[in-house]
């Protein structure tokens, strides 16, 4: 699975964080379906925020954006399931994908990017820029450093980028220190 954050859902060409005009900023999950159905990221998804609340703006709202009528149909299926669930309206809204503008360098990987350890340990494993938003052990090890996830969810994001250095040809790096707990 690979994140990246973006701007999606408007028309305003080319947007940038301080020139965002009518786009939403956006989590784009490029995922395998032969290890993780459609339905259960959408489970995930709706435990990620609270579904209830109304969007304050647009760039803040939250929405489900679907690539073609199979998505939409399990997405709207799903969001009627939640109400039901919750006893109440769900206002996160399913709204059809349009392009994804990818957000600038420094909002990619944020979290791992402000760790100084374990962060600078996947700079090094991934210099260029691209693949390191790109990474799937990049995206785990995020995940980690912002709270979601295991220990050995790090070791196993930390094993991939070894890999990918020695393949690289750069120097062995991921020293990561223990983590409490494992």
């Amino acid at each position: 699975m690979r994140t990246r954050v973006g701007y999606a859902g408007g028309t305003t060409p080319d947007p940038t964080y301080h020139r965002l005009g009518d786009h939403t900023e956006f989590l784009q999950v490029d995922y395998d379906p032969a290890r993780i159905s459609y339905e259960d990221l959408l489970a995930l998804f709706w435990t990620a925020h609270d579904p209830r609340s109304a969007h304050f703006s647009t760039q803040y709202k939250t929405a489900v954006y679907v690539h073609d009528e199979e998505q939409a149909e399990a997405a709207r299926a799903s969001r009627a399931r939640l109400a039901e669930t919750l006893g109440a309206e769900v206002r996160t809204e399913i709204l059809p994908a349009k392009t994804f503008y990818l957000a600038e360098d420094y909002h990619q990987k944020y979290r791992l990017q402000a760790d100084r350890v374990i962060g600078g340990e996947f700079r090094q494993c991934y210099p260029d820029t691209k693949e390191f938003v790109d990474s799937t052990a990049a995206a785990r090890a995020n995940g980690f450093v912002a709270g979601h996830g295991t220990p050995a969810d790090l070791e196993d994001a930390t094993a991939q980028g070894r890999r990918r250095a020695r393949r690289a040809g750069l120097p062995e790096a991921m020293s990561i220190p223990e983590v409490p707990g494992r």
